[in-house]
C-alpha cells in the first residue's frame, strides 16, 4: 500500500471536489499525489491545436493542460506537503485509471464527469473503476460528516474481509471511530425482499439475531487487536442492508463497502448493496474488492 494516491480529473466540478479528497488521502497515507487527466481527442483523429481564426490559447490539447493544471494547483493549495506529480495521458478515462490502479494505493473520482448524462446518479467511469480497479477506489459524492464516523458495511463474507481491513485503516489514519454496520433479516435467509412477509414471521429470531451478533463479531475479531487505537461501535440493525446504510452514510465521513457481499450472483463484480451506495449514499464511498489489501 505504499504506491501513490491516484486522482482522474477532467476540469468538473466533481473532479475537483475529488482532487480536494485525493490530497487529503496523500497527506494522511505520507504517499505522493499523481494527478492524471485522459486525453482522448488524439484517437479520434481531430484537430488538438488552436484553430487559425481563434486564440492561440484555444484548442483542445491547451484546454486539457488548463484543466489539469488547475487540478494540481488545487492538490498544493489542499495539501502543500505532499509530492504531486501530473500526467496527460492519452487513452479513454477507464483505461486509462484501470491502468493507473496497478501501482496505486487508492485511486479517486469523482461520482460525475464532464460527460455525464443527466439522470445519472454516477458516472460510467466511476461504477467501472469501482468494479474492475486493481486497488480501492474512492468515489467522492454526497456530503461528508468531518467529525462523524467511517462507516462499514460488515456482512461477514470472505469477499468483504478486504474492505473491514481497509475500513480499520482509514479510521486509524483520519483518528475516526468506526461503525460496523451488519444488518440482517430472517428474510435474507428465505430469499424473500419483504421483512412483513407472512413467511417471515417465524420463530426462533432470537436464534438468527444471536447468529448475526457472531457473524459481525468474527468479522472484526482480527483487525481490532491490529488497530487497537481505533473504537469500534457494532451495529446489529434488523433491515435491509440497502436502506440501513444509506440512512447511516448521512452523518458519516466515509462508507466502506466490498464489491459483493453474502448473496452475490456469480459473474457480478459489483453487488447490489454496493451499487445502491455509489448512487445513493450521503457521503464518499470507497469499494473494496477481496484482496486488494494485499496488492501492491
Amino acid at each position: 500500500m505504499n504506491g501513490p494516491v491516484v486522482v482522474g480529473v477532467d476540469g468538473s466540478k466533481s473532479s475537483l471536489e475529488a482532487v480536494d479528497a485525493a490530497a487529503r488521502e496523500a497527506r494522511i497515507r505520507g504517499v505522493g499525489l499523481h494527478v492524471v487527466h485522459a486525453f482522448i481527442w488524439p484517437k479520434m483523429h481531430v484537430s488538438l491545436g488552436p484553430s487559425p481564426m481563434g486564440p492561440p490559447d484555444g484548442g483542445l490539447r491547451n484546454i486539457a493542460e488548463r484543466a489539469l493544471n488547475e487540478a494540481v494547483e488545487r492538490a498544493r493549495a489542499a495539501a502543500p506537503d505532499v509530492e504531486i506529480t501530473q500526467d496527460l495521458i492519452t487513452g479513454e478515462a477507464l483505461t486509462v485509471l484501470e491502468q493507473q490502479s496497478r501501482k496505486a494505493s487508492l485511486v479517486v473520482v469523482g461520482s460525475r464527469g464532464m460527460g455525464g448524462f443527466i439522470g445519472l446518479l454516477v458516472g460510467s467511469t466511476a461504477v467501472h473503476l469501482a468494479a474492475y480497479g486493481r486497488c480501492p477506489v474512492l468515489i467522492v459524492r454526497g456530503t461528508p460528516d468531518p467529525a462523524g464516523p467511517v462507516l462499514l458495511a460488515a456482512d461477514g463474507s470472505p469477499a468483504g474481509e478486504a474492505a473491514v481491513g481497509f475500513a480499520f485503516a482509514e479510521a486509524s489514519m483520519r483518528g475516526a471511530e468506526l461503525v460496523a454496520l451488519h444488518a440482517w433479516g430472517s428474510w435474507s435467509e428465505r430469499g424473500d425482499d419483504d421483512p412483513g412477509h407472512p413467511d417471515n414471521l417465524v420463530d426462533g429470531l432470537d436464534r438468527l439475531q444471536n447468529t448475526e451478533e457472531r457473524v459481525l463479531a468474527e468479522a472484526l475479531s482480527g483487525w481490532q487487536a491490529k488497530y487497537p487505537d481505533v473504537t469500534v461501535r457494532r451495529e446489529l440493525v434488523r433491515s435491509r442492508p440497502r436502506q440501513a446504510l444509506l440512512e447511516a452514510s448521512g452523518g458519516a465521513q466515509l462508507l466502506v463497502v466490498g464489491a459483493r457481499g453474502r448473496g452475490g450472483f456469480t459473474g457480478l463484480l459489483l453487488g447490489s448493496v454496493s451499487q445502491a451506495a455509489l448512487h445513493h449514499a450521503n457521503c464518499p464511498v470507497a469499494v473494496v474488492r477481496a484482496g486488494q489489501m494485499d496488492e501492491d
